[in-house]
């Protein structure tokens, strides 16, 4: 994902009112921005700059997203538990644990 101009002007100025427009809402270089009711306008380059901080802080965060994913579900969790502690039986329980680290190793942090 790209970090949209929208969301590094609300990050510098969460009070910002503006009006963008741009070949695309990532083409800072490419795009105009009307500032409304006297706002003082954020410089391209200070939103520039905001854009790649906030993409730096958005792909530090991929292995979270990935294992988000990837994990069994909480249906399954509970079911597995419950089987386990209720049922004795640890046949899903195994299968769960050995899947949930799965998950975390192949998607290290």
């Amino acid at each position: 994902m790209m970090i949209h101009i929208g969301d590094a002007i609300l990050s510098l100025n969460p009070l910002a009112k503006y009006h963008l427009t741009a070949p695309t809402g990532t083409d800072i270089d490419n795009a105009t921005i009307t500032w409304d009711e006297g706002m003082t306008p954020i410089s391209k380059a200070d939103i520039k700059a905001e854009m790649e901080r906030l993409q730096v802080e958005y792909n530090a965060l991929d292995y979270a997203r990935a294992r988000e994913s990837a994990y069994p579900s909480t249906k399954d969790f509970m079911e597995a538990y419950t089987e386990k502690e209720i049922g004795g039986d640890t046949t899903k329980w195994d299968a769960y644990v050995i899947n949930y680290n799965k998950t975390r190793s192949d998607n290290p942090k």
